[in-house]
């Protein structure tokens, strides 16, 4: 915040673990933000995050929580990809990985099962970067198909996704263009 006008200000400077925390911070608000609309159908989306049951369907749940670490992540290599040295941009997203592992632990997911989770974030990136290039429509596509475990993505759905992603994505490119990623 700057001090005379009250404004925020944006870091000139920013190490790669305050970085990787940041973006972790911003995951899990943009994550939280869509779940709480979904659940409240608060908003014309169209996903449905629970079971049969009505429950909240914990793979459902844990796809989107991957669609915005991936978006997070994308972001943040597009506002660098030029401007800063490879290794510490790699640092600070392995913190952001780092972070939300750690902090879906301590939130009752067993250890266990982060290995898998692990596989499943490597092969949506893989799959979310290979569907970008193509197109931000087949990226909506690939997401809502694994959030809802059906091969066919409905138009509705997908634009949901499409605006998710550029809603995290534009700002936070922004937002980094300024800022330059420094050693520890």
């Amino acid at each position: 915040m700057d001090q005379k006008s009250g404004e925020f200000q944006a870091p000139r400077t920013i190490t790669p673990q305050d970085l990787g925390n940041d973006l972790a911070r911003l995951v899990w608000e943009s994550f939280s933000d869509f779940v709480t609309d979904v659940d409240t159908e608060s908003t014309s989306t169209p996903i449905d995050l629970t079971d049969e049951e009505g429950h909240p369907d914990q793979r459902a749940i844990e796809e989107a929580l991957i669609f915005f670490m991936w978006a997070h992540t994308r972001a943040t290599q597009q506002a660098f990809v030029t401007r800063a040295p490879g290794p510490l941009l790699k640092e600070a997203l392995d913190g952001l990985h780092k972070a939300v592992f750690e902090d879906m632990i301590e939130n009752g997911t067993p250890s266990s099962h982060m290995p898998l989770f692990e596989q499943r974030v490597s092969a949506r990136y893989s799959e979310y970067n290979q569907a970008a290039a193509d197109s931000d429509s087949e990226l909506g596509r690939a997401v809502v198909r694994h959030l809802t475990a059906q091969p066919e993505a409905p138009d509705p759905m997908t634009e949901v996704l499409r605006e998710s992603a550029l809603a995290v994505a534009g700002p936070l490119r922004d937002y980094l263009e300024d800022v330059e990623l420094i050693s520890a």
